[in-house]
């Protein structure tokens, strides 16, 4: 089994564009199974772990809006690009041994399950990763929020976030040389200086039900398996 975890069931939040690896658009397949192989890792170690996927590799519904797309439709569109971003992941997860099931908010039973909370919940006792895919299924509610929903829903003790930096910082540090990353910040730090960290309700949220946000750089090989039993790295907010 190795280390012992820090949480026993975590909220795994990653970027669409964190599987596209180096390419501009769409999923990168080696990035994938590297993705899948860093979840093994940490999931080797007893902890349960659930997933939500963004789609901004493949479609932006906000961003479709701005061009003059219908919201509502654009969202629904999104909710269907987390859906492909969370096959692919099942299928190397797959792949590698791990059992994972694709649980979506919108009904697709061809190749997913529906959502019900206590069946996830079944799925992670049986030691199966969840990835739970089409957001809230409601429009006008971004992946963010969707995460920090499925955190309290299922009973995470913490929701990571992995990102392409460090941890949180005071500017955008690809664009800032004297961005200062936070080591530990609080929920309403956060929400006052617009942080970018997750959206406002998502934040507000987590900290309604205490659950801990930890930002981490997921790029680096072996942060999640660091994270996970309880390394001093990223940020936490709390």
């Amino acid at each position: 089994m190795g280390e012992e975890p820090r949480y026993k069931r975590i909220l795994l939040k990653l970027s669409g564009e964190s599987l596209m690896g180096s390419g501009q658009y769409g999923i990168d397949p080696d990035t994938v199974l590297y993705i899948a192989q860093q979840i093994k890792k940490l999931q080797n170690t007893g902890v349960e772990i659930g997933l939500v996927i963004g789609a901004g590799n493949i479609f932006r519904g906000l961003n479709a809006s701005d061009n003059g797309m219908d919201r509502v439709t654009g969202d629904y569109m999104g909710m269907m690009a987390t859906v492909l971003n969370s096959l692919a992941l099942k299928d190397q997860l797959n792949r590698i041994g791990v059992s994972a099931r694709v649980m979506s908010a919108i009904r697709m039973d061809v190749v997913t399950e529906y959502y019900i909370r206590n069946k996830a919940v079944s799925h992670l006792e049986k030691g199966r990763v969840v990835i739970m895919a089409a957001g809230t299924g409601n429009p006008y509610f971004t992946t963010d929020t969707a995460a920090a929903l499925r955190a309290v829903e299922i009973g995470a003790k913490v929701v990571m976030k992995g990102t392409r930096v460090d941890g949180v910082y005071s500017a955008d540090p690809e664009k800032d040389p004297k961005a200062k990353i936070y080591t530990n910040v609080s929920y309403d730090e956060v929400l006052s200086k617009h942080l970018k960290v997750m959206d406002a309700t998502s934040i507000a949220l987590c900290r309604e039900n205490k659950i801990p946000i930890l930002v981490f750089n997921m790029t680096k090989e072996g942060n999640l398996y660091r994270v996970g039993i309880g390394e001093e790295i990223g940020t936490i907010v709390q």
